[in-house]
């Protein structure tokens, strides 16, 4: 059966999968990236699960896979193949598409921003689709945003179109690995909520799902972290909605998981901000976390279209469902 491997990289853990003709997960799979151990250590991860997601699919599915997506967090140079910079993961200048390449026994791969790549998926087939303008923003590990302009999503003359992140709206603030202080993610994504509300409330295990539950019940400390995260976001939000003028604002990543404990704030803070600007709508992602490893499949398979266009895989009507989950 022929298919493809999409691999997503995150800050902390990395989901996979195979992918078929018809754009279905054939097979899922998840590990933790190891960025503990360092870059390097980071880079190996990703070559070995790539590996060992090839020979799944030769054993299981009668070939190995005829292409790869690997979506990763950062600075991307996609033409080239090069994951030129993440905070997060510690890496510079990381020739990964070549590597991949190599460890895959010479299939080719596309590499791609990995919130652009979710983009790519949440726009032909989540919930940017049939809007001819939207940005979807997950708040994750870190928080990074994507483009959508008819079908495609924009990287910007050198790969950085999208960085929301680091736009500063605390001036002065807490420092952030890319060099600035007081940068969005460092106050609005799910880890800065997961250590402001692990402060606040003297429980270090504590994370932002722990501090949506306790917004819901009541609590005034955690109403106050989740404001202070909600009015940054706005800020963020704002600033990117009047240069770019979407028309549908996705809003994904764990932090989104809290539903309208998050959505009824937001929408309310960001309307209080705008003046001349057109108020999209905002609306939660559609795809949930398999939205890097479709975004990655679309990816490797546009990929082998531009080779032979009748590779190409039917543009899906529906959300893709996996018919075969396995953890490795």
């Amino acid at each position: 059966m022929r298919h493809v491997i999409a691999l997503d990289v995150g800050g902390t853990g990395m989901k996979a999968a195979l992918v078929g003709t018809a754009g279905e997960l054939l097979h899922q799979a998840r590990r933790a990236t190891g960025r503990e151990h360092g870059p390097d250590s980071v880079v190996e991860s990703i070559l070995a699960f790539a590996a060992d997601l090839r020979a799944y699919g030769e054993r299981h599915f009668g070939e190995p896979a005829a292409a790869a997506g690997v979506a990763v967090p950062g600075i991307v140079d996609a033409e080239r193949g090069i994951a030129a910079y993440s905070a997060n993961l510690g890496w510079r200048d990381v020739p990964l598409r070549e590597l991949l390449s190599e460890r895959l026994y010479g299939v080719p791969v596309a590499l791609g921003h990995d919130v652009r790549t979710g983009g790519l998926a949440e726009g032909r087939i989540g919930a940017g689709r049939g809007a001819d303008r939207f940005l979807f923003v997950p708040l994750g590990t870190g928080i990074a945003g994507a483009i959508g302009i008819d079908g495609r999503v924009e990287a910007g003359a050198h790969g950085f179109a999208g960085e929301i992140g680091h736009i500063v709206v605390r001036p002065g603030g807490a420092p952030c690995p890319c060099g600035q202080r007081g940068c969005l993610e460092r106050f609005a994504s799910a880890a800065a909520v997961s250590q402001a509300w692990a402060e606040a409330s003297g429980d270090p295990a504590a994370d932002a799902a722990d501090c949506a539950k306790a917004v819901e019940s009541g609590d005034p400390r955690a109403l106050a972290v989740w404001q202070g995260a909600v009015d940054a976001l706005a800020d963020g939000l704002v600033t990117a909605l009047t240069l770019l003028d979407p028309r549908t604002l996705i809003i994904g990543g764990g932090l989104a998981e809290a539903g309208e404990t998050l959505f009824t704030p937001l929408r309310a803070a960001v309307e209080r901000r705008v003046t001349f600007q057109k108020l999209p709508s905002i609306v939660p992602a559609a795809l949930g976390d398999t939205a890097g490893c479709l975004g990655a499949g679309l990816l490797a398979w546009d990929l082998l279209a531009t080779a032979d266009p009748l590779s190409a895989p039917e543009p899906l009507s529906t959300p893709p469902t996996d018919s075969s989950e396995v953890t490795t």
